[in-house]
């Protein structure tokens, strides 16, 4: 059978039966979630405490510069060294997973492995496997040097396949009893539920051939585009090109190779796309708006997108500086923030999160339009990547939880 991009993996899980109460404990939701919201993590911590969790083996960037990042850090480095003996090895299979979100939708997926050799994130890319928003460069070496010194990897990386007809992924909910129940637990803090399903044996082979089938009937060279963790797989993309400058053709046989991601179909009912939110910190709404008023003649069409401030919204104009409301906004911020050092930008999910934190003094948030879901791989396959941070899959309690690991070192 012809190699694939995506194909099985060694997958790392606790050792614990499927219904364990600990699994609850175990799995955390994504570290670039609630970034506004330190005491979200710190039930997370109180969760996790005295738990195998992979709490202690991420990096929340709600701890970026503050006095718990270099704290979390070291109880990182310590976690991961042993971890893996922790761990049981599923070797050479899928999993199969139901997630149960908050709204009650059931999101189906594909947890393996995706060889980084098809996957290039740079804004022109013609390869199989593409980003699909705007990667900022500068956000990788530190993940690089986390990634390098771990012997896991703990991915929150989903990818979406351009599967119309949902020949991928849906069969599989009704071949459930072909399976192995690994795991079926509660996520913590709303997070919905979720169940793993192992999949090996015959049933491995003839998921295989499908994703063959698929992956060959993929148009404009473009088979996987991603939907979430980006940095994080491109992180793991630099982290392997640094192996193959190192190691040369040996490099082509290392498990840094791939990476461990979570294929979704695009079509899949649960996969609702919702814009995401800009919020400004330190900073001044009527001097925003001045600046705004000042970008107008840049261009003879424009956008209307809601500022909020205090427990105010108002509709304001933006010059189209981009095709999508959320590029141009985004170009406005980014050289409002150049004029201004003290002002910081946050991105948030959910609307409900961005009008409570809107109301604090000297916040601004921004209520704008991503992308509809259906013209994604066009418009990347067409145009390239969407500006960073268009959209997101659901609210931010419904992101994907940190459960399944990886060996990535020989």
């Amino acid at each position: 059978m012809k190699t694939t991009v995506f194909s099985a993996a060694d997958i790392l899980l606790p050792p614990y039966s499927p219904c364990d109460p600990r699994w609850e404990s175990y799995g955390v939701i994504a570290c670039d979630q609630f970034t506004s919201e330190p005491e979200y993590w710190e039930k997370v911590a109180s969760l996790a405490k005295d738990n195998l969790s992979c709490y202690g083996l991420v990096l929340p960037e709600a701890y970026l510069g503050t006095s718990l990042e270099e704290k979390h850090k070291a109880l990182v480095s310590e976690n991961l060294k042993s971890v893996e003996e922790k761990l049981t090895k599923h070797e050479n299979c899928l999993i199969y997973i139901e997630r149960t979100l908050p709204n009650g939708a059931v999101r189906r997926g594909l947890v393996g492995k995706i060889d980084l050799e098809a996957y290039d994130f740079s804004p022109d890319s013609k390869s199989f496997v593409r980003a699909t928003e705007e990667t900022v460069v500068s956000r990788i070496p530190p993940r690089v040097a986390v990634r390098k010194e771990a012997p896991v990897e703990l991915p929150h990386v989903m990818v979406f396949a351009n599967d119309s007809e949902e020949l991928l992924i849906k069969p599989l909910a009704k071949r459930k009893d072909e399976m192995t129940l690994l795991y079926s637990f509660t996520l913590m803090q709303g997070g919905g539920s979720i169940c793993g399903y192992k999949i090996d044996g015959n049933l491995l082979v003839e998921v295989c051939k499908a994703v063959a089938a698929y992956e060959a009937a993929g148009t404009n060279g473009l088979v996987y585009a991603m939907g979430d963790g980006n940095h994080s797989l491109a992180s793991a993309k630099a982290h392997f090109e640094d192996i193959k400058a190192a190691e040369g053709e040996a490099a082509m046989s290392h498990p840094a190779r791939y990476a461990l991601v979570e294929i979704v179909n695009l079509y899949d009912d649960s996969i609702v796309f919702e814009p995401i939110y800009r919020l400004l910190s330190n900073c001044c709404a009527e001097d925003f708006i001045k600046y705004v008023e000042s970008r107008a003649g840049e261009s003879a069409s424009s956008h209307v997108v809601t500022m909020l401030t205090g427990e105010y919204g108002v509709e304001i104009t933006i010059p189209a500086l981009h095709s999508l409301a959320v590029g141009s906004l985004q170009i406005l911020i980014d050289d409002y923030l150049a004029l201004h050092k003290e002002v910081d930008c946050d991105y948030i999910h959910g609307t409900d999160s961005l009008r409570k934190l809107a109301q604090k003094e000297k916040n601004v948030g921004f209520l704008c339009d991503g992308i509809e879901k259906n013209a994604l791989f066009d418009y990347v396959s067409e145009c390239g990547n969407l500006p960073r941070k268009t959209f997101s899959m659901g609210e931010a309690v419904s992101k994907r939880y940190y459960i399944e690991a990886r060996k990535i070192i020989k």
